[in-house]
């Protein structure tokens, strides 16, 4: 028994010493449009372990569309509330890669810190959680040393290095670079309002598997001007400012309070207004694939109750 207590207090010294690094390190959580088919995502994982082998590495997706600074952007908002106060978020949605756009780090309102370029990818982060301050990335030191002359690789020779140094303490906020104040930039597009019986708001996106139809439009914003579930609505769509769906439809809580094969809307797991068919897809029925489902800034939605 002697023996056991003396190796247990010598096995948790040795546990208590080799985990000393991690305990005042943040979680860095990375997202990309790379996909996992090369070798992009096991270099930026190698720099990240490369300045501490200790850091906690999580993948918030690599599945972003190419190109999709809006789903990237969105995918970040939807995040943040389930991660804790200093993660550090890493998003590689970067098709100026090499322009002159800025590389920065956000700090939110809600102490997070988003390392990206500032390209639009920051739009729904600032609108919900607040942007308390954006510093742009001083590359002569947090940049790897000999990438200077790699100029379409920046999320493994700058992001995940700088997002990777702040997580574990090597730098602070302040060392990233100059401050810019609170600016970033946005992608323009229908913020959620209530006007004169009619409730407006951009398209968030699609439910890829099941064509189901997402919308920025929050269920309080509906249910503090009286629509809510059991309620009946117009719904209108439109893409470019053209007219491509008009229709009524019930609120329901679930897909299966209306038939196979009737149209629904519902509150999504972020609470807002969108659109399905029961055991069927919103998309193909209603044909919108024809109108191209991307730059979903550009669809809207007009919903009032009936």
């Amino acid at each position: 028994m002697k023996k056991f207590l003396i190796f247990s207090l010598i096995f948790g010294l040795i546990f208590s010493c080799s985990n000393k690094s991690s305990d005042n390190m943040s979680p860095v959580v990375i997202q990309t449009d790379f996909g996992l088919t090369g070798s992009a995502i096991g270099a930026m994982y190698g720099v990240m372990y490369s300045v501490d082998e200790n850091l906690p590495i999580f993948d918030l997706t690599h599945f972003i569309p190419p190109y999709g600074i809006w789903e990237g952007a969105l995918a970040l908002e939807e995040t943040v509330e389930y991660w804790p106060e200093g993660t550090v978020f890493v998003s590689v949605v970067d098709p100026g890669v090499g322009t002159e756009r800025k590389s920065v780090v956000l700090k939110t309102k809600s102490g997070h810190y988003f390392v990206t370029p500032d390209n639009g990818t920051l739009t729904f982060v600032a609108d919900t959680y607040g942007v308390d301050e954006v510093r742009e990335i001083d590359e002569a030191v947090n940049r790897r040393q000999n990438t200077e002359e790699s100029y379409t690789f920046h999320g493994r020779d700058v992001y995940v290095y700088t997002g990777a140094k702040l997580a574990a303490g090597q730098i602070s906020f302040e060392d990233v670079g100059k401050s810019l104040g609170t600016n970033v930039t946005l992608i323009p597009h229908e913020k959620p309002n209530y006007d004169n019986g009619t409730y407006k708001a951009s398209l968030a996106g699609l439910d890829a598997n099941f064509g189901n139809v997402w919308s920025l439009l929050p269920r309080k914003i509906m249910s503090e001007n009286g629509v809510n579930a059991g309620d009946n609505i117009m719904v209108k769509i439109y893409k470019n400012d053209n007219l491509v769906f008009s229709g009524s439809m019930p609120i329901v809580n679930t897909f299966g309070d209306v038939a196979d094969g009737e149209n629904l809307a519902y509150f999504n797991s972020q609470l807002n207004l969108s659109f399905a068919v029961n055991m069927g897809s919103f998309v193909s029925k209603h044909g919108l694939t024809k109108y191209g489902l991307d730059s979903f800034g550009d669809w809207k939605i007009e919903v009032s109750k009936l």
